[in-house]
């Protein structure tokens, strides 16, 4: 590879694709759950948008495994959001991560988390995590500084 070919994707933006077996109920619960709406459709995809970056639910017949963080989203105030779609009825994961590096253990759906990329000025991270109605994993974190 040469060097002018390094750095091909970097400037390129990303967009996350994540699989539904049944697309309508994927739409309600992102819609009653979430309060997000589709700003673009095609038949067997619906393109969302949140802070300037896309991400897609297909029709799929794969289902995905819900086994890690498939996307997450990053706000100001964790708690707030988390109560909020608890409040909506989104169900988070009680989950232990101490076995992982810098890891904690959820309590009422959130987690302490040590460490953080040192790009983004934090020192920690609190986050939670929930399963879409097609069982993809999602994430919400809240640097700490």
């Amino acid at each position: 590879m040469n060097a002018d070919d390094r750095g091909l994707l970097a400037g390129a933006r990303v967009a996350t694709r994540l699989p539904a077996q049944n697309l309508d109920r994927a739409r309600r619960f992102y819609f009653e759950q979430l309060g997000l709406e589709p700003v673009d459709e095609r038949p067997g995809g619906l393109l969302y948008r949140c802070g300037g970056a896309d991400f897609v639910l297909f029709q799929s017949t794969g289902a995905s495994p819900g086994t890690f963080t498939q996307m997450a989203w990053e706000v100001d105030d964790l708690g707030r959001v988390v109560s909020e779609l608890k409040r909506r009825g989104v169900v988070f994961e009680e989950v232990d991560l101490s076995g992982l590096l810098g890891g904690g253990r959820t309590r009422d759906g959130i987690a302490e988390i040590e460490g953080n990329y040192p790009s983004k000025g934090a020192r920690g991270e609190r986050g939670a995590w929930f399963r879409d109605s097609e069982g993809n994993m999602l994430g919400i974190g809240q640097p700490v500084a």
